[in-house]
């Protein structure tokens, strides 16, 4: 691993975490960082940024309590610095979250780049830009654009798991490694992106929902209400644990994903959605069998469904939709 990229500390060893920006994003980070035992450095222009922001922290306080602190978890571990410069002097990661304008964040991750030690990797929250727009302005090298890459978090970030990791054309292969590792000691459930894709992956997912319920309200077809409805009271509840993937092969029965796809393939030139379908031909057939078998493992369908149904039970249980007769 060159020297440029081998970061202060291993991801097991990280003590102080900046974060760069201190918005909702930016805020929910610095909670979730400072609930996992770190000392944070926030920095942020705005000049009511601290208050706001130790205004989110205690607010969020309450439920990473419930969730459980790390030994050594207090809001007062939080630092505001007056400067960019100061904030990172001494971070062993930095994780940028400033509104999402290119040029923003372009000018600022080529200045975190500049301003932090060498070797500390620097992750930016951005919602959907790829880091090879946006680390166009940093230095060519391993100790400037080298170590930028995307940590995608998910509103709030204390409470939601995931984050989205990937680099960008410039960025070194091990610094990618390195914030995946970071984010998983620090508490995140990680996927590592194999290539950069504008909106990452759960963004585009949701994003495709979103647009089609907004075409149908425009277009008179459902209320705001039935929408919302149709999720928390249907797919909704068996996305929480087991997603679209495996939820669609069980709808096959025992012949799994095969079987739905053969069975209900041609549905999808049906007119159920404004999305254009990708044409189901065996190469995406295998890879959706393929795919299916390998997230079920060595889970039986009975195991699966089984899995499921306790899932849907007791989520229903948690969100108090089963009643005081149902055990």
């Amino acid at each position: 691993m060159p020297d440029a990229i081998s970061a202060p500390r291993s991801p097991e060893d990280v003590r102080r975490v900046a974060c760069i920006g201190a918005g909702v994003i930016g805020g929910g980070w610095a909670a979730h960082f400072l609930a996992r035992g770190y000392d944070v450095t926030a920095w942020d222009p705005a000049p009511d940024a601290e208050e706001r922001l130790r205004r989110l922290v205690a607010a969020a306080w309450p439920a990473l309590e419930q969730i459980g602190l790390a030994e050594g978890a207090s809001q007062d571990r939080l630092t505001v610095a007056p400067t960019l410069a100061a904030a990172v002097a001494d971070a062993d990661f930095v994780q940028e979250s400033a509104p999402e304008k290119l040029e923003l964040k372009r000018s600022l991750l080529a200045e975190l780049a500049t301003a932090t030690r060498p070797g500390v990797v620097i992750a930016s929250s951005t919602s959907g830009y790829p880091m090879t727009d946006m680390q166009t302005a940093a230095e060519d090298s391993a100790a400037g654009a080298g170590r930028l890459v995307v940590g995608h978090p998910f509103n709030p970030p204390y409470l939601i798991p995931l984050v989205e990791v990937v680099g960008g054309e410039r960025t070194d292969r091990e610094a990618v490694e390195w914030a995946a590792r970071f984010y998983e000691v620090a508490g995140k459930s990680v996927i590592t992106m194999g290539r950069e894709l504008p909106g990452f992956i759960a963004n585009r997912l949701q994003e495709a929902l979103w647009r089609e319920a907004l075409h149908m309200v425009a277009n008179g077809e459902a209320s705001v209400e039935d929408i919302d409805a149709s999720i928390t009271e249907g797919p909704g509840l068996r996305w929480a644990f087991m997603g679209p993937c495996l939820t669609f092969a069980l709808a096959g029965g025992e012949g799994g994903m095969a079987h739905m796809l053969d069975h209900f393939g041609p549905s999808l030139k049906s007119p159920w959605t404004r999305l254009e379908a990708p044409e189901l031909d065996r190469a995406l057939r295998d890879a959706m069998v393929d795919g299916c078998a390998a997230a079920a493992g060595e889970r039986t369908y009975a195991d699966l469904v089984a899995e499921r149904d306790q899932g849907v039970i007791d989520v229903l249980r948690a969100t108090g939709r089963l009643g005081d007769t149902a055990r």
